[in-house]
């Protein structure tokens, strides 16, 4: 970070929430011209979020990796980033925590120091985009001046269904995925829809931010009428040297967890696809897919799973 004597201290940020209500407003009237210049891999200017990956250092990004080696300072979220990935990719870099500190602490933080000269990176964990709450920090910065812009990361859904050996989507078993999380603190019991999702029968229902309420979770499913023997896996920790796979069911996935004594940093997933047992054949490959009348392949088969 600069060390200039002559840097002004640091002053207070606007208050964030006005800067997201007039953020919020703007978007109503028109998307930002950004959209239309830029692509997701493009180096952009300003303070870049980006997704540190689910935990495992190899699992960052090029782009993620290559922003870092670059950074004077990285703001990370604490121990969900792995402190392999900070100690091998931030050496250079000073490094702090987000941790405990509000929007009116941070802002102010990552303005001053870009401000000065420096090359300042947000690093969240897994993805920004899910259940991030970067947007609320983009838009605090940006009506600061400072522009801001999203490095795509590995979020855990896709860590879990690697170490599981399977897919989220699986032709005549799952043809939707939904990422949710349950009701709690944060989100009210009428805007939980888990149980609505299992229902549908043919959705793998990924569950962040629930590892302490899974047992809660699975009797209200089975309050609500889901079969008790929907399969379930927890994948605690994907990707991270202490990762551990709980497998069982609706009814039973509950006692396991609390056996093993996680409340946190756990991927839920329910549905087929867990055991990737009953699927059908894809219309990708060989040649009883559907051709076109020249032969080649058709954009329907180009696009299927």
């Amino acid at each position: 970070m600069s060390d200039d004597p002559d840097t002004e201290p640091e002053a207070a940020a606007a208050d964030p929430q006005a800067a997201i209500d007039a953020a919020s407003a703007a978007r109503a009237e028109g998307r930002d011209p950004r959209v239309y210049e830029h692509t997701a891999g493009d180096e952009q200017d300003g303070i870049p979020f980006v997704g540190a990956g689910p935990g495992d250092p190899r699992l960052l990004t090029v782009a993620g990796r290559d922003l870092l080696a670059e950074a004077d300072l990285v703001v990370h979220a604490g121990s969900l980033v792995n402190s392999e990935l900070l100690e091998e990719y931030c050496a250079d870099a000073e490094t702090v925590s987000s941790i405990g500190k509000d929007l009116e602490e941070l802002i102010p933080l990552m303005r001053d120091s870009y401000e000065a000269g420096d090359t300042v990176v947000r690093l969240h964990s897994g993805d920004p985009a899910v259940y991030g709450a970067a947007l609320e920090q983009m838009d605090a910065l940006e009506s600061e001046g400072v522009p801001t812009y999203i490095v795509p990361g590995v979020t855990s859904a896709f860590a879990a269904a690697a170490t599981l050996r399977t897919q989220l989507t699986l032709n005549g078993a799952a043809n939707h995925v939904a990422f949710t999380r349950p009701q709690g603190k944060t989100l009210d019991a009428e805007d939980d829809h888990i149980a609505e999702f299992v229902e549908m029968g043919d959705v793998t229902t990924c569950i962040y931010l629930g590892t302490h309420a899974v047992p809660e979770t699975m009797d209200r499913l089975v309050d609500e009428g889901i079969d008790p023997e929907t399969p379930v896996a927890v994948v605690y920790h994907a990707s991270w040297p202490d990762e551990d796979v709980l497998t069982g069911t609706v009814a039973d996935i509950g006692d396991e967890i609390e056996d093993a004594g996680y409340r946190a940093s756990a991927m839920v997933v329910i549905g087929d696809a867990v055991g990737a047992g009953d699927y059908e054949r894809s219309y990708l490959y060989g040649g009883w897919a559907n051709r076109g009348e020249n032969g080649e392949s058709t954009d329907e088969e180009v696009e299927a799973d």
